[in-house]
């Protein structure tokens, strides 16, 4: 993947600061350096790419194979602005992404789900290639530099704190990038949300996502379905129905399903699942597989239905907790499943996070409102996505898009001098 510089030789580059590290920060950094900016990166951590290795311990899932309209209905968020993904994601595409791996020398491949992994299912190789890459554009790449102050004007300013002091920085144009608030071990950790709110930047509360939900289980039943999946089932949250998988833990529920379920479940002031233990059979034709009863009614159905042996224990504890035996009525159950939910996982433990900062704070291309010359990409952005390839691709396409942006504002700026 190629671009034309934008800036000729004999004028001097305009500096753009990368804060943030991540995939975001990354790419930001290797597509402004690829058309002639001088670019800056600092990272608050002793060293890049960390939370890639992170996700990369489960096969570094780099995005999916989903058509382009149901790719962009994947992201939700709080007054998204409509068709932004549609636009953002046709900008930078998964084609595009499987093309830019493939020019680290990367090979990718589909899975039978859709998903697309590096052929080596690790992250350390592409992340050192590209590393390699982006020495070789000359980046400059600045580690144990946690961002202190940011100051707006024609020039922005930069504070950071490192091991030997404070550094100051000023830049043409900056782009942040320094993750949401979930696996703080990486340095995604959300501190910096105090930074921007006394720049008046709006700013949504952190909350978990693609992270498991709390259940007040029977103590009777967690050792009959602790550590057990519910397979090929469906779930449903109001009107948003999802197929796949559950697991069932001590406090509660994990798993696909619930992921991709978080947040209409958060919008809900008493949230609820109602899960269909059968997808492919309706009331009817379970009925039909029981007319005749010749033991313990629930055993049998169980039996008959080829229920697992965790939805079997939770067909028996709902039937129990509804006081009823009728046949009937246990096919409802195994239809229509409600559990209960208390409250999701701390964000500490969940896989990615909603909240950040707000789409009313930003413009399309992802320069804040009252700062022009600063933009934003990745996980700082109030949206989420599933599991899937569906982050990581969020955070390159975002990262594209403000790269971009960035440099025509670093141009348009330079037209109009005098």
């Amino acid at each position: 993947m190629t671009y034309v510089a934008l800036f000729m030789p004999l004028v001097s580059p305009p500096h753009i600061v990368i804060v943030g590290g991540g995939p975001a920060g990354l790419f930001a950094a290797e597509i402004a350096s690829a058309q002639g900016a001088r670019v800056s990166l600092f990272e608050a951590k002793p060293s890049v790419g960390r939370k890639l290795l992170v996700a990369g311990r489960g096969g570094l899932n780099l995005t999916h194979a989903d058509p382009p309209e149901i790719f962009a209905s994947r992201y939700t968020g709080e007054s998204m602005p409509e068709d932004w993904w549609s636009q953002c994601l046709t900008e930078f595409s998964p084609a595009m992404l499987r093309e830019w791996a493939a020019g680290l020398g990367i090979e990718t491949f589909q899975q039978r789900t859709g998903r697309i992994y590096p052929r080596e299912m690790k992250a350390a190789p592409l992340l050192r290639r590209w590393v390699e890459r982006l020495r070789a554009q000359r980046v400059a790449m600045f580690v144990k530099h946690r961002l202190a102050e940011l100051s707006r004007g024609e020039q922005a300013r930069l504070r950071f704190d490192t091991p030997a002091g404070t550094e100051v920085v000023e830049a043409d144009a900056v782009i942040l990038a320094m993750g949401g608030a979930s696996w703080a071990i990486t340095g995604s950790d959300g501190r910096w949300t105090e930074l921007l709110e006394k720049c008046g930047v709006a700013i949504q509360p952190w909350q978990s996502a693609n992270c498991g939900w709390e259940v007040a289980w029977p103590e009777d039943l967690v050792p009959k379905i602790e550590g057990q999946p519910l397979k090929n089932i469906a779930a449903r949250v109001g009107a948003q129905l999802v197929t796949g998988e559950l697991m069932l833990t001590r406090y509660g529920l994990e798993g696909g399903i619930i992921y991709q379920l978080g947040p209409y479940l958060r919008a809900r002031e008493i949230p609820e699942l109602i899960i269909d233990l059968k997808p492919g059979q309706s009331e009817e034709q379970l009925l039909r597989k029981m007319e005749s009863v010749k033991r313990n009614l629930i055993d049998e159905c169980a039996s008959r239905w080829r229920l697992s042996a965790a939805a079997h224990a939770l067909l028996t504890w709902k039937s129990h907790e509804e006081k009823t035996t009728h046949l009937r009525d246990l096919a409802r159950l195994v239809k229509n499943l409600h559990v209960p939910l208390l409250r999701s996982r701390p964000i500490d433990e969940a896989i990615s996070s909603a909240g950040g900062v707000a789409w009313s704070a930003l413009g399309d291309n992802l320069s804040l409102r009252i700062a022009p010359n600063i933009f934003v990409a990745g996980e700082m952005i109030d949206w989420e996505a599933p599991t899937g390839g569906y982050l990581m691709q969020g955070c390159f396409a975002s990262a594209h898009r403000a790269a971009l942006a960035a440099l025509a504002f670093c141009a348009k700026e330079r037209s109009v001098a005098p």
